[in-house]
């Protein structure tokens, strides 16, 4: 091998291993910049907000049952339907707030015993049909809730249930934003304490994570039956809880 290729070789070499070097630099110093971004504190912060719910929700349904007749069943059912939608108007429930929540039409079977060794026994037959409408009211005026409650009896409803009590979306929102600010601030000032204890700094704030829950008092359900009460009802909405829960991470310097 003559001098000239062996001087080219070594130098080939010597450049090899200074781009070997470089890399090997190159990745040690991105490998402790992302050691370093990962390291991470993070803190909770729970926060609460009560208000009084501000609406009232009410299923009220109308049970109809007959012969075969489904067009006579219709009519009757329609009827009491429309003289409690009537009612409600009057009371002063808006229509925004009154909803046809279902309308089921279902037949009624008579069905035959046979003895095990008959030959034949005749399959069930249609001896009727039951019309159940229900209509789902939502009422701001709690001051109302009692007599509407008996109002939709006396006009035909069969049985109220689903009763609960919510806030509206605004008055949602509020509550929300009022739970969220505590619990943010509870996350900063648990954050500051554990990071002045342990001895370290906390760096730029990088993520901020929030959960919502609510909470409210069992409503009891109320089925009335087909008689209106003589005691018109006291209904008590109780309160509504949300509670916030904030995560907030921070890099640690």
């Amino acid at each position: 091998m003559n001098t000239k290729l062996r001087n080219y070789l070594g130098g080939a070499a010597i450049l090899l291993s200074f781009a070997v070097v470089i890399g090997i630099f190159v990745f040690l110093n991105y490998y402790s910049q992302s050691v370093e971004i990962n390291r991470t504190f993070s803190a909770s912060g729970t926060g609460e907000a009560v208000g009084i719910p501000n609406v009232a929700q009410v299923t009220a349904s109308v049970l109809t049952q007959g012969g075969k007749d489904i067009a006579s069943l219709q009519s009757q059912n329609s009827q009491k339907a429309n003289n409690i939608i009537s009612f409600l108007q009057s009371q002063g429930v808006e229509r925004k707030d009154i909803q046809t929540q279902s309308y089921n039409l279902e037949p009624r079977y008579t069905y035959y015993s046979c003895a095990a060794s008959s030959a034949s026994c005749p399959p069930p037959t249609i001896t009727g049909y039951t019309i159940t409408q229900a209509i789902q009211i939502k009422i701001r005026d709690f001051s109302k809730i009692g007599g509407i409650l008996t109002g939709v009896v006396a006009d035909g409803a069969n049985t109220i249930s689903q009763l609960s009590f919510t806030t509206d979306s605004s008055s949602t929102l509020a509550l929300e934003d009022q739970a969220r600010g505590e619990a943010i601030t509870k996350a900063q000032e648990r954050a500051q304490a554990i990071a002045k204890e342990a001895g370290f700094r906390l760096g730029r704030l990088i993520a901020v994570n929030v959960v919502y829950s609510g909470e409210q008092p069992p409503v009891p359900i109320y089925n009335l039956g087909a008689a209106p009460s003589a005691v018109t009802p006291n209904i008590q909405p109780g309160s509504e809880k949300i509670t916030a829960t904030a995560t907030l991470t921070y890099e640690i310097n």
